[in-house]
């Protein structure tokens, strides 16, 4: 039986297929998973043609997660479709330009907050808002959040405040776990390491990511290959890590833990 036989997942961030996202609802399919994919603003027409690409997925949501209204809308259209919850992909991150590779002194908290909303508060408003379809999982060991993060543990070049709001979603998603956990819904964190995406272009100086992580990371890494990520995230997704919440799980080649 394929690991994620009768689930019922909703994958967000979906953009381009070179996405973590993208790689983690593919081998979902391949697993036996049924998706509903969620797209933002104008993006969401490059979401919908990027579904095809995955197959028959259904119509794409258009989901603001700054936005009540637009979540409220998506847990209507996921209750209609699905019924229940088993997982849900937490692909989110959004920064404004003054907020990466200028420093901690520049970013005015206003940008700082645009921040904080979109990265790592929309980890919380989500998991709320499903959390009644989530506690109707019939998965094994019951339902599976999985939040894409980078390791907020270090202080790295020129990120800036995402690093900050990445070391804040490890320890929300530490929180959630605590309060969900008697519902049968674990939540962990995926920490990848550096891999060449859209949003990693948007990221200043991420060429210092590519041209040192590999000789950093004792397994080596390979900044073009995101299979091992997309793995990992079925397998959190799937009843085989179903004992394992409130954890960050890293897959960067070992990188995080070297000095």
């Amino acid at each position: 039986m394929a690991l994620l036989s009768d689930h019922r997942i909703l994958v967000t961030g979906v953009l381009t297929d070179d996405s973590l996202a993208f790689g983690i609802a593919k081998r979902a399919l391949e697993e036996g998973a049924t998706l509903a994919l969620s797209g933002f603003g104008r993006g969401t027409s490059i979401t919908r043609r990027t579904a095809k690409q995955l197959g028959d997925v259904g119509e794409v949501i258009e989901l603001d997660v700054t936005d009540p209204a637009q979540i409220d809308a998506a847990v209507l259209e996921i209750e209609s479709r699905f019924g229940r919850l088993d997982g849900l992909v937490h692909a989110i991150g959004y920064a404004p330009a003054s907020c990466l590779g200028s420093g901690m002194f520049v970013a005015p908290f206003e940008d700082v907050s645009v921040a904080m909303h979109a990265s790592t508060y929309s980890l919380a408003a989500l998991v709320g808002a499903f959390r009644p379809l989530l506690q109707k999982s019939t998965a094994l060991g019951g339902a599976s959040v999985v939040a894409l993060d980078f390791d907020g543990s270090r202080a790295y070049p020129m990120y800036d405040w995402m690093g900050v709001m990445k070391a804040a979603l490890e320890s929300l998603g530490r929180y959630l776990a605590r309060e969900v956990g008697p519902d049968k819904i674990r939540v962990n964190m995926l920490a990848a390491g550096p891999i060449r995406t859209m949003a990693a272009k948007s990221i200043p100086g991420f060429a210092l990511f590519e041209e040192t992580w590999g000789d950093r990371a004792p397994l080596g890494w390979d900044v073009r290959d995101a299979s091992a990520v997309a793995d990992a995230g079925v397998a959190l997704l799937s009843p085989l890590l179903r004992g394992t919440t409130a954890s960050v799980i890293h897959v960067d080649g070992g990188a995080h833990a070297m000095g």
